[in-house]
Parts: structure tokens; sequence; C-alpha cells
């Protein structure tokens, strides 16, 4: 069978990815194209745009490269037809996803869509979007599949991929060895992986690194924006490792975590964290006129439907704040140990794990279904 994919971001590469190697498993003449990254690639897609290309966030920031996006788009189409897949399935990434959609859905070629759109967040309108075009819908999220049920849409939930991704993970036992570390308590920075984020983010977390001494802050970082770094870290009391985000984590006292997948990664590690988020004020401005009903926009309070973790949003997202929070985080034994308590309830709500696994198994049932 031919299965098409569209991961337009580094947390869509990574959970297609691990989809479609159970799909392989399941279905050993899967021939995959892909818009991804290296871990499609390496699962054995042939990857016809890297999403390294596509991210661009925030209203403003799309507007400013609208011609790339839209030729991305026309090929994206032309391609697709031409392989002429059994199923496209696209993963997360809706303001190109869903126009992708409405298109595959007049050349009559079925389409599911794993990770869901936020709907429930914002763009409530494109509800009608996915019940006239998408076939079946994937969710990961606990309370999406009764969000969907109210407009009379079945959406299959079979747990968090993220769990398995952790569980799995290559933790390296000499991390702080290998990286020439001491004994003192690491502090991860997550600035994100986007350049817009990076340079947001990053600027207010090294500044407010500077109010809390014995401790070693280290920067997961993207190898593709090593120039970035270094033009933002000419402190060198700060160190930046590569491709170690998990060992990192694995070995971290505290973090400052830009908001998205990361936020549930550092949760799944049982690091107290400081949310942070900051982008272009236009578009904050957009996005909060279109925001409808959610209290949160981490992934950990959206989940837990509660004030797990502290969110700095926009002009909240400062020095003073962020390390007064951090501090907290650091110091206040009974708040890291609530922080801690809330993680093991929020594991629990994600499942019992193999999610990637399952979800695979019920698309391939959904197409054998179809045939």
């Amino acid at each position: 069978m031919k299965y098409y994919l569209i991961a337009g971001e580094a947390s869509g590469d990574l959970h297609a990815s691990n989809l479609i190697k159970h799909l392989i498993k399941i279905d050993n003449q899967a021939h995959i194209r892909a818009w991804g990254g290296d871990l499609l690639q390496k699962q054995g897609a042939e990857i016809v745009k890297n999403y390294k290309d596509l991210a661009f966030m925030g209203f403003v920031e799309v507007a400013l490269h609208l011609k790339t996006i839209l030729s991305n788009i026309w090929f994206c189409k032309n391609d697709i037809l031409s392989f002429q897949p059994d199923v496209v399935i696209l993963v997360d990434y809706p303001g190109f996803n869903l126009r992708i959609a409405k298109f595959l859905h007049k050349k009559n070629i079925r389409v599911f869509y794993y990770i869901s759109p936020q709907i429930w967040a914002w763009h409530t309108s494109r509800i009608k979007q996915i019940k006239r075009y998408i076939d079946e819908v994937f969710v990961i999220l606990p309370f999406e599949q009764a969000f969907y049920a109210k407009y009379r849409i079945k959406a299959h939930y079979l747990g968090h991929p993220l769990l398995d991704v952790v569980k799995q993970a290559e933790i390296d036992d000499d991390f702080r060895k290998n990286n020439g570390f001491g004994e003192e308590p690491i502090i991860a920075l997550l600035p994100g992986s986007r350049k817009q984020e990076i340079e947001n983010m990053l600027p207010i977390m090294l500044k407010a690194k500077k109010h809390l001494k014995g401790y070693r802050f280290v920067i997961a970082g993207v190898e593709h924006h090593k120039p970035l770094y270094a033009l933002l870290c000419k402190d060198n009391s700060v160190q930046i490792i590569y491709n170690q985000t998990y060992s990192l984590l694995a070995n971290s006292f505290a973090a400052m975590v830009t908001s998205g997948t990361a936020t549930l990664e550092t949760a799944l590690f049982n690091v107290p964290q400081v949310v942070c988020y900051k982008g272009n004020y236009f578009s904050y401005l957009i996005a909060k006129h279109l925001i409808k009903n959610i209290k949160y926009i981490s992934l950990v309070n959206l989940i837990a439907d509660a004030e797990v973790v502290v969110e700095l949003i926009q002009k909240e997202m400062n020095e003073q704040k962020l390390s007064m929070q951090l501090k907290r985080i650091i110091e206040d034994e009974t708040y890291r140990e609530f922080m801690l308590n809330k993680y093991k309830e929020l594991q629990h709500m994600l499942g019992e794990g193999s999610a990637s696994e399952l979800i695979a198994r019920k698309m391939a049932a959904c197409l054998k279904a179809i045939k």
C-alpha cells in the first residue's frame, strides 16, 4: 500500500516516524513518501520536503512567507497526484494540512488526520472542514474524543505516543562525564526548535539565569540553528548540547521550557519546570482574540485541566518573573512535591503505552475495511 504523510514540524516528524515504524511491520509492502525530517527518513520514508523549511509560526510570520507557503501547497498537491497514494496521513500542522485535505477530498483520495488540529482552543469553525474532508480522525489528548463527539465526529483515542518515546529513549548513563559537567545541579533551557522561538525566548532565559548561583545551565540545542546560538550565547557560562535532550532532562533538577511538546516531555521526565511563551506582538493579539474557552497554553496544564506548572506568557515572560518562578521550583520543596505528584497523575491520564502501535493497527483496520 502507498502512504503519503505530511509532518511540518519537529514533533510531527517524531510521532509520524514512530507511526510508520509500526505501519511497515503491519504492511511489509508499504511505500511511504513524506514531508518530514530525519526521523521519518530513518524509518524508511522518502522525504519530499524537510520540515525545517516549513516551520513558520504566528500570523504575521505566515503573512510574510505567504508566497513560499502557497508555492509549497501547489507543489504538494501535484506531488500527491503524481504518487497516487492509497491514503494521505496528515500530521498536525493544520494551516497547511487542511488546505491539502480539501483538495484531496475533491480528488477522492482518502485522508486520515493524526494529531488533529487544536480546534477546541481556537478556529472552532474548522470543525466543518474536519467533518467534510477527513475520513478518520486520530487524537492524542484524552479530552479530544469527547470534544469531537459533540459534533458527531468519531475520533480514535488510543493514548499519547510520547509515553513510549520517553520510555524507549536511550539515556546516556555517563551524560555528566561525557559533557564535562561536575556535580552541580543542572537547569535545562529548552527554548524551542524554531528560529523565532529561540530568538524570542533564549535571551530572556539567559538573563534569568544570572539571578541563580551554583547551578549548571545547559541549552538543548537544535543543530541547524548553531549560528543563532553563537550569536545569542556570548556568555560562556552556559553550555549547548545537541541531540541529547532526553539525557539532559534525565539529569536535570529544573527547567525553563518554551510552550509546546517539550513541556509534556519535561513532565514525563519528572523535571519541575517554568513554561515560557513570547511571540510577535500582533500575532499574539490575533491569537488572543481567536482563542476561546481555554485557560492554559501548556500541554501539561491543558491535560490536567489545572495549573500544574506556571505559564509566563508574552509580557509576563520577563527576566524578573522568570527568575522568581525558577527560584520557586528550585527552592520550594512543597511546590516541587506538588508538581511531581501532579506529573504522576498526568502520566496515568495518557494511557497504558504502545499508542503508536495501536494507532497504526487502527489505521490498517480502517483501510482494510474500505477495500
